[in-house]
Formats: structure tokens, C-alpha cells, sequence
């Protein structure tokens, strides 16, 4: 008997097997019978399973900490779950096949349906990494002895019951004791920390301060030809002041530069690595728009419906030595689509394919190998968001077989009466690899440093002109999806290179598997909005990270040394008693902690409503002092019945005003520069939102975009 995951699995395993009839929740072969479990058919069960003292929420009643962990089925999926049950007990049934997803939550899956059935028969497990014909029936061959899945079972458990321990008795400890009625404050061990990076950017941009500062350019003109330098003196090339710019530029003007530096070098960039899940997703954010969720969902179409890509839940960005036999098959699937066939043309018509350890290394390789395009090829119009995704996917994988992008950079300094300017060039000499991203890898066209005419050291240049530009410090950038997922891949910790991050995937907040869900989560809760692009902050989780403090809780450090002690028991490096015994007593100091805390040394909690809106001020009214609150159109005086009329429109010129946004414009009486309002002509500007004497808002002109 083999047990799938979903339907349409089971029906691509009935078909790699042979011929099958229907039944009522199953496909009966030769000598086989296939299942499915529709998901999580069987669920942890909620503390009112321990006891009547845990129907009611108190604070006397916690922690909660269950010496065994209860099981209940799923009341919507009761007849399927009967369905498994009956076939697994079934006299006839020898030995049962794990068909599951290959990886902690269809173990996970299983091991309920298996334990709850009373079933103790033998158990092999199907471990595929794409469900084409070819790799099921291949897998059938090499299936695994399902003892040697223990480690992964355990750390799938002790997943479930830790996130259980800890959101069941800090959601219910911070409720109670700092929640207004009928608002629950939802805490957990992966979204609390993440909600901090969140809010904790907030507070840099507010708290943030602009400085103006300076830089002098120059053009230099010989025998009809021109380059541009920027000042610079000691790595340095802002100045501070106006006056010492204009100085400058009045120095120099009308001189002649003298060539004191021309270096030539020649620079390589390789091609980056294969996806995996984190990356896929932060591209996808980056180039389309798409939120983590929806990236997801196209791969698993792609990888379970189309048998296009490989199994999309991976944190592995390198393929398996096994593999390489069988890699031009799939540049010769990716080259279906018609931008790609060119590369996978000269690809083909090489002896062998160029494969190196940053494409090839089975010491990177755990559960499954990167996503990469199956052998399959496309045939029709995929829909817009699978199209998209599977591009990306077989882009990206040619891309790591073409040689790398090489470069001739240009360093040139100027001399210009005892004033040294900078001038940068570049030149392609092979665009390799990037050959395949005209556009850039993020889908926006970068800036390419301009090629500089012939300069040799000792050349006399006339300055043909000087001007001075101003310029402004910024904040650092809210956290997009993109962003957010990289941070949550290092626990919030700045790592670019890809490598390295690589490394730290076992150390992240979350798994691949699970990011895109905890910022779902946040967003469901109340926590954040999107606003275009941007994850902000709402009153509402600005106010539980208040709460929080710096609680290990809400440490990004602390989830990340959990997550990689469950990888190491994946491996079955890492004790589950061990670990669920941290969990407990870390769930106990918690509530002790909660229960400690005095409540007028907290922030009043916020009230919200399901879409995250809340009723915690923002501030006081300029006009009368009452507390501003947010509305669905507006942040208003909360003494508007008394005829105070003082609005803050969260739509102005186009652009949305965010809640951070406004309670600084009421602190600080400004705002600083905002982009993206609109004219009515459809132009962008910048401004700021000041209050002026009347206490109204208006805007404060910048610079144009």
C-alpha cells in the first residue's frame, strides 16, 4: 500500500505503476493499492485535550506542557482519514510505501496517519526529488527503509510540538495579560523575532536624520573627446559644507587635469548559483512583484501538475553527482522556451558540459539537490504566474553552465591644480553568462559605469566644465519580501554573498518551507501590511514588540540556534529529548516572565481589528491634544464627536501614508522627503508633510523625481 500526499500524486504513481481501477479514496493496481492523505489529515491537539482547567484562558493555568503529545483527526478530512486507515489495517496489505512530499512535513504527515491507525507493518520510503514517470519509477527501484527516516520524523515532531509549547502559552500568556478584550496577541517562536526585524527597521528610518551633503564633478575635453571625475581626497568624496564644494569648484575651474592614474584591469564575475526555495522567492519579489506565498504556489504547480521543475522546497542550491548524466536533457527541455534556445544551443553542442563544484557537490546536497527544470518539455502556454516561475528556473539554470562575464575596468585620477577627481569605466569583453539577463538579474536594467575615451598617465585634459551637486543621507529601506527573506535566511544578519549564505541555511528563522507562511501569518494577525513593495509595521505589532522587549523570545538568534540544532537532528546529530526539554523550560521562564511584568511599565496593547487596524494612539492632536487613532480612511482626532475636525488622510496625492509616517509628522511636526505622490498630470514628486501654524498638513516641495 502506498500513501501520497495529495490526489493528483497519487494518480501520477498509479500511472507510472501500470494500470488501475478507482475507488472511494484510493487506485487499486496489480498487487498494489495507492492512498492520499489530502494534506494534514491529523493534527496536534489544542489544550483542552489535557483538561478542562485549559478551556479558559488564565494565566494561573500556564505553561502548558504535555508529557505526550496528543493527536486528533482533521473534522473536514474525517472520511478520507477512515479511507487510509482501513486500507493500512487491511489483512492483505504486507508492507506500506511513504509516498509523502520528500522532506520534514511529509514525514510528518505520515507518521500521524501511520501512528493513529494502529498500523505496525513494515515501512519503505519513496524519496523523489521530480515526479515525471521516469523519476517515480526509478525511485520504486531504490526505495529507502523507512527506520532510517527516524531522524527526520523526529526533528518533523519536535518542530511541531516546539512552535505548539511556545505560540500556545506566550499567545495565551501575552493575551491575558495584556490584551483588551476579544484581541488575541499572537506570538511565536519563528514570527516573533521575525515581526522584530521588522519593527526594529521602523524605528531606524524614523529615528533617522538626514544630512545634506555635497560632491563636485568635472568634465575633462581633449582632441574632441570627454570624460567625467567626481572629487574625492582620502577615499572620501561628500563634502559637508557648501562653501568648501563651491571652493573646490571654483579652484579648479578653467584649469587643465593632468593624468596621474590610468589602470586597466580585467575582471570576472561567475555565474551565480542554482535556486533554491529562499532565492527563487526573493527574485521572483524582486523582478514580478510576487509575494513569497505566490511564488510558492506557481513551483508547486510546476513541480506537482507539470512535472516541469523539481521538487520547489529546498534549501540546497547545488545538484548531486548522480545527476550530471542526465543534465543535458534538461538543457535540452529548458531550451524549449524561445529565449533560452540560443544558450541551450551551444550548450548542446559541446562534448560535455562544463560542471564544476559550485554546480556539482554532494556534500551540499542533504534532502534535495537546487530547483532545476526536469527533462519534460513545455508544450502550450503555461499560465502567467508558472510561466514566469519556470523562465526564472530555466534561466537561471543554463545560466550556471556559460562561461563568466568578463570585464576590462578602468580606474583614471585626475589632477586639477593640487584636486584629485575619480573617474570609473567599464568595458564588456564577454558578456558570458549575463548574456541571458539583458535586463539584470533583478528584472531593472543596471547602471553600467560609462567607457572612458583612450587616457594615458601624463595627458593633459582641459576642464570643460565644474558643477557641484547636493545630495541627502537616506534611511535604510523598509524590508520587501525579497529583503525580508534574506534576512530571514541569516537571522537577520547582512550577508550578499551567496556562498556564504549558503552556509548559514541550517541558522535561518524558519525553514524555506515556512517563511513565506510566517509572513502570511503576520499579515493575517494583524501584524504587517503591504504597502506596494514594502512590509510595514502595524500599531499592532508595533506594539506587541513593545511588549516583547528584548525577551529571548523576539531574538532572532535564539529561533536560528533552535532551527539548527532540528537540521543536526535531521541528521541525527541532535537529541530530541534534549531539545524538547529547552523548549519547556524555555516556555516556562517565559510565562514566568509575562507574569512578572508590571502592566503601567508596558505600552498600552493595541485593539485590533481583523484587517490590523487599531485603536492604540498615534499620537496627541495638534489642535485640541485628544489622542489621534486610525480609521479605515484616515488618522483622526478620537475627539471628533466634540467637533475637533484634525485628519491625517491616508491617501494624499496618490501616495499612501503610512502609520509610522504620521505619528512622526505628529512628533516632529514634519515628515522627512516622501516619494511617489502623484500630479494630477500623472508626474512623481517628492515632499514633505508638515503641520503648519492652523495645525493642517500640507506639503513641503523637493526635489523632483
Amino acid at each position: 500500500m502506498i500513501v501520497a500526499e495529495k490526489p493528483s500524486v497519487a494518480r501520477d504513481v498509479a500511472r507510472s505503476l501500470g494500470g488501475h481501477e478507482r475507488k472511494k479514496g484510493a487506485l487499486v493496481g496489480s498487487g498494489w493499492t495507492v492512498t492520499w492523505a489530502l494534506g494534514h489529515l491529523a493534527e496536534l491537539a489544542p489544550p483542552d485535550a489535557y483538561g478542562e482547567e485549559y478551556k479558559k484562558w488564565r494565566l494561573e493555568s500556564l505553561p502548558i506542557l504535555p508529557e505526550r503529545f496528543k493527536t486528533r483527526i482533521n473534522a473536514k478530512t474525517r472520511d478520507q482519514f477512515a479511507v487510509v486507515k482501513g486500507l493500512l489495517r487491511d489483512p492483505s496489505v504486507t508492507e506500506v510505501v511513504n509516498a509523502c512530499d520528500a522532506g520534514r512535513e511529509g514525514e510528518l504527515i505520515f507518521s500521524y496517519l501511520y501512528h493513529l491507525s494502529g498500523c505496525r507493518k513494515p515501512v519503505l520510503r519513496l524519496w523523489i526529488s521530480s515526479l515525471t514517470p521516469e523519476a517515480i519509477r526509478e525511485g520504486f527501484a531504490s526505495l529507502r527503509d523507512g527506520g532510517s527516516m527516524k531522524p527526520l520524523e523526529d526533528a518533523a515532531r519536535s518542530r511541531g510540538e516546539a512552535d505548539w509549547i511556545v505560540g500556545m502559552n506566550a499567545t495565551r500568556a501575552y493575551s491575558v495579560r495584556f490584551g483588551r478584550p476579544g484581541n488575541v496577541l499572537s506570538v511565536g517562536r519563528v514570527q516573533t523575532p521575525t515581526l522584530k526585524l521588522i519593527v526594529e527597521r521602523e524605528r531606524e528610518i524614523e529615528n533617522f536624520k538626514p544630512e545634506k551633503f555635497y560632491t563636485v564633478y568635472a568634465r575633462f575635453a581633449r582632441d574632441g573627446m570627454t570624460y567625467d571625475g567626481i572629487w574625492f581626497k582620502a577615499k572620501q568624496n561628500r563634502l559637508k559644507e557648501r562653501e568648501a564644494a563651491e571652493a573646490i569648484a571654483e579652484k579648479v575651474r578653467g584649469g587643465t587635469g593632468v593624468v596621474r592614474k590610468a589602470d586597466k584591469k580585467t575582471a570576472t564575475e561567475r555565474p551565480p548559483l542554482l535556486y533554491d526555495l529562499t532565492e527563487l522567492q526573493r527574485n521572483a519579489n524582486a523582478k514580478f512583484g510576487f509575494t513569497a506565498e505566490r511564488t510558492l504556489r506557481a513551483a508547486q504547480a510546476l513541480y506537482e501538475e507539470r512535472k516541469l521543475i523539481t521538487y520547489p522546497r529546498t534549501s540546497s542550491r547545488y545538484l548531486s553527482g548522480d545527476m550530471v548524466e542526465g543534465l543535458k536533457k534538461r538543457v535540452e527541455a529548458a531550451g524549449a522556451l524561445p529565449d533560452l534556445l540560443p544558450f541551450a544551443t551551444k550548450l548542446l553542442a559541446l562534448p560535455k558540459l562544463p560542471v564544476s563544484k559550485r554546480i556539482v557537490d554532494d556534500t551540499k546536497v542533504t534532502d534535495h539537490h537546487a530547483i532545476v527544470p526536469t527533462n519534460k518539455k513545455l508544450s502550450g502556454d503555461l499560465p502567467p504566474d508558472e510561466a514566469k516561475v519556470y523562465d526564472l528556473v530555466a534561466r537561471r539554470f543554463l545560466a550556471v553552465f556559460l562561461p563568466a562575464a568578463r570585464f576590462e575596468n578602468t580606474t583614471v585620477v585626475t589632477e586639477v591644480r593640487g584636486e584629485t577627481f575619480l573617474s570609473r569605466g567599464r568595458v564588456v569583453l564577454e558578456a558570458g553568462w549575463r548574456g541571458l539577463y539583458p535586463d539584470g538579474i533583478g528584472g531593472k536594467k543596471e547602471k553600467e559605469p560609462p567607457v572612458l575615451p583612450p587616457v594615458e598617465v601624463g595627458q593633459e585634459w582641459m576642464v570643460l566644465k565644474v558643477a557641484v551637486k547636493e545630495g541627502e543621507t537616506k534611511p535604510p529601506p523598509r524590508y520587501s519580501e525579497s529583503s525580508l527573506l534574506g534576512a530571514m535566511e541569516t537571522a537577520g544578519k547582512f550577508v550578499e554573498d551567496e556562498e556564504l549564505r549558503q552556509a548559514m541555511k541550517d541558522s535561518g528563522l524558519g525553514t524555506p518551507a515556512t517563511r513565506a507562511a510566517t509572513i502570511e501569518r503576520l499579515i493575517k494577525v494583524g501584524y504587517l501590511v503591504r504597502e506596494k513593495k514594502a512590509l510595514v509595521p502595524t500599531e499592532k505589532g508595533r506594539a506587541l514588540i513593545g511588549l516583547v522587549g528584548e525577551s529571548p523570545l523576539s531574538s532572532p538568534d535564539l529561533t536560528a540556534r533552535w532551527e539548527e540544532r532540528l537540521a543536526k537532528m535531521e541528521k541525527g546529530a541532535e537529541s530530541r529529548p534534549g531539545f524538547m526539554a529547552d523548549i519547556k523550560g524555555f516556555a516556562s521562564a517565559l510565562v514566568d516572565e509575562v507574569r512578572d511584568k508590571e502592566g503601567d511599565k508596558v505600552a498600552a496593547p493595541a485593539n485590533s481589528s481583523v484587517n490590523g487596524k487599531s485603536n492604540a494612539p498615534l499620537g496627541a492632536c495638534p489642535k485640541c491634544g485628544s489622542p489621534v487613532v486610525e480609521t479605515k480612511k484616515s488618522y483622526g482626532c478620537s475627539a471628533w464627536k466634540s467637533g475637533c475636525k484634525f485628519t491625517i488622510w491616508k491617501t494624499t496625492s496618490g501616495k499612501r501614508i503610512s502609520g509610522a509616517q504620521a505619528r512622526q509628522l505628529l512628533k516632529e511636526g514634519r515628515t522627512g522627503p516622501l516619494k511617489g505622490f502623484k500630479s494630477k498630470a500623472g508626474k512623481s514628486y517628492s515632499a514633505a508633510l508638515v503641520l503648519d501654524e492652523e495645525h493642517k498638513v500640507r506639503m513641503e516641495f523637493g526635489r523632483s523625481d
